[in-house]
């Protein structure tokens, strides 16, 4: 599967849009600020339903303008099916896959596989334990809507009891019963979710350790660990935290509690790891991520590359071009402020098939 075609209204830095990509790789050249992550969003948008930097959909609407649209056209087994997103002030956001509008958004995930890499993804080693929550998450969802599920129903629960503990706490009351009816629905569907991490971990971390080697040159050994709270089932753990739950006013366990933990050479890569090391384990765990999404969906996820090269040298940015631009990967798309650059690492690699844009304020010129 592949991106043929875009089509952009009054998203973010962009009036007005249309262009056509190769189904290889997609280089986006320009200054910072020109709109070279914008566009990168657009297409994030036509697989997962919303921006992958602001979740205000409103605020991806170009500056006095009512709505954006953003229309896609991918390549799908000799065919071409649409994909667009409307979203207009004060009306639903509208997904349409094929010409037929989506009942929910989460009927939409999965259908257009998709792994983006940026700056921001530092926050899965700098950030709380719902960074990387969120990324386990991300990936087991675009390949079982199960688990989808499951996710959004203990999500909702959540949300339901810490409103009710507040709730009783306001009003100095305390209904054993009702809180006790939410407490089946976490159980139910909180089981299901530490089953599904653990479960995938065990088929991502031969992945990451293929690619931490191949970026490292087997310098060194990152590894990734799930770890819940505690080793007890769920249900007890919400008996044992009730009082506390009572007067804290959220629930205190369970697996939106969970971590993931990240060690390079046994130390804590948050902690310890220097910064060309965070970057290396964010690069590992996202390539894995496309091994792992290819291997239990059999597609293909496009590959967005946000600013990857800095700190790279250039023997490894012409690696890592060359390696996504091999057969194992499908389409890609990268960034870069130097043309120079990407130019040179195609002179050097010159049988990866591409196409480099040059972006400026709200447009793009095919360079080569």
């Amino acid at each position: 599967m592949y991106l043929t075609n875009l089509k952009v209204t009054n998203f973010k830095s962009y009036t007005e849009l249309d262009v056509d990509f190769c189904p290889n790789v997609n280089c986006l050249v320009g200054n910072n600020g020109v709109g070279k992550t914008n566009l990168l969003d657009a297409v994030y948008y036509l697989s997962f339903c919303k921006s992958c930097f602001n979740s205000i959909d409103m605020q991806n609407i170009r500056r006095d303008e009512d709505f954006f649209a953003i229309h896609g056209r991918y390549g799908m087994e000799g065919e071409t099916v649409p994909v667009s997103c409307v979203c207009r002030k004060g009306q639903p956001k509208q997904m349409k896959w094929n010409g037929k509008l989506c009942k929910t958004l989460g009927e939409h995930i999965g259908r257009v596989p998709l792994v983006m890499v940026s700056p921001h993804d530092q926050g899965i080693i700098q950030g709380g334990s719902e960074a990387r929550r969120k990324f386990i998450d991300g990936v087991i969802a675009q390949t079982d809507r199960v688990f989808l599920n499951h996710l959004l129903q203990y999500n909702r629960a959540l949300e339901q009891r810490n409103k009710l503990l507040r709730q009783f706490y306001e009003d100095r009351n305390w209904d054993e019963g009702s809180i006790g009816v939410w407490d089946e629905q976490l159980v139910r569907h909180g089981e299901v979710l530490r089953g599904a991490r653990q479960q995938f971990l065990e088929g991502f971390t031969p992945l990451f350790d293929e690619y931490y080697e191949w970026i490292t040159d087997g310098s060194e050994r990152g590894v990734v660990t799930y770890v819940a709270e505690r080793e007890v089932p769920l249900a007890q753990q919400l008996a044992e935290a009730r009082q506390r739950d009572r007067y804290a006013q959220y629930t205190t366990v369970g697996p939106h509690r969970d971590d993931v933990e990240l060690t390079v050479g046994d130390m804590p890569v948050k902690r310890y790891g220097s910064q060309g090391q965070q970057k290396t384990f964010v690069l590992a765990m996202k390539l894995a991520q496309f091994e792992y999404i290819f291997r239990s969906s059999g597609m293909k996820p496009i590959l967005l590359l946000d600013d990857v090269f800095d700190k790279l040298d250039m023997v490894r940015v012409t690696q890592l071009v060359e390696l996504v631009g091999s057969d194992r990967f499908g389409q890609v798309f990268l960034t870069d402020t130097q043309p120079g650059r990407v130019r040179g690492v195609f002179e050097t690699i010159p049988q990866v098939e591409h196409r480099i844009f040059k972006v400026e304020k709200g447009t793009l010129e095919v360079e080569s």
